[in-house]
């Protein structure tokens, strides 16, 4: 008789915390969820948590719903006492106060993510002493080359410079003058030649430049 009054007192103490939090917390909570948040404190079984929830939803003291095989809980709001016009001022006072303080704390998390953002892409210190010793020893190198340069005895005067740049002009507008002169004469004689004019090369020998790969320099 003793372990049926303990069972029964054990399961009125279970039914009594949870509808205790449920009222408090005023929000829906699946039976796992409410014996994990109550198992520590109140040292409740899941068994007697499922147990105690269902009791009080056939009861009519919670309301119960189902979401597939889940089934939620949560405190029957028409058995909540009203709220008078001073507490909900006193509640869209409080939901501003905090609603201001998120926008406040949204603001400030943009502005750590953008300077998380540039430090990531900036260079350690030791990543840029790493760098300044590279670019130290490619202007060693460059130095070097240069100071070969200036010391070589070959080196092209700019009058030699011009000089071959008159000449391959020279050069340049001769070619363009007889190959434009050579293909007025053969233009006029394949007028009348019977065969194709890739024939007529064949049997003449004519080898033209693009056989060679032969292209007119840009005018310099």
């Amino acid at each position: 008789m003793s372990k049926g009054r303990d069972g029964a007192g054990a399961g009125g103490s279970a039914a009594a915390v949870l509808l205790r939090y449920l009222r408090e917390q005023n929000r829906p909570y699946s039976a796992h969820d409410a014996f994990s948040n109550l198992q520590r404190e109140h040292g409740l079984g899941k068994a007697a948590v499922v147990k105690a929830l269902e009791q009080l939803a056939q009861q009519g003291r919670i309301r119960e719903k189902a979401y597939g095989k889940q089934k939620i809980y949560f405190s029957d709001q028409e058995q909540l006492p009203a709220a008078s016009d001073a507490e909900l001022r006193g509640l869209d006072a409080q939901i501003a106060a905090l609603s201001g303080q998120l926008q406040a704390l949204q603001q400030s998390c943009r502005q750590l993510e953008a300077e998380l953002r540039d430090l990531s892409g900036s260079m350690t210190t030791s990543e840029m002493a790493k760098e300044l010793r590279e670019l130290k020893r490619d202007c060693e190198s460059y130095t070097e080359k240069l100071q070969r340069m200036k010391s070589a005895t070959n080196h092209v005067t700019p009058e030699e410079k011009e000089k071959v740049c008159s000449e391959q002009k020279l050069y340049c507008r001769e070619w363009r003058r007889r190959k434009r002169m050579a293909t007025e004469v053969l233009d006029a004689i394949l007028e009348g030649y019977p065969k194709s004019k890739k024939q007529f090369f064949e049997e003449v020998g004519i080898e033209t430049d693009e056989e060679h790969n032969a292209v007119l320099p840009a005018t310099m």
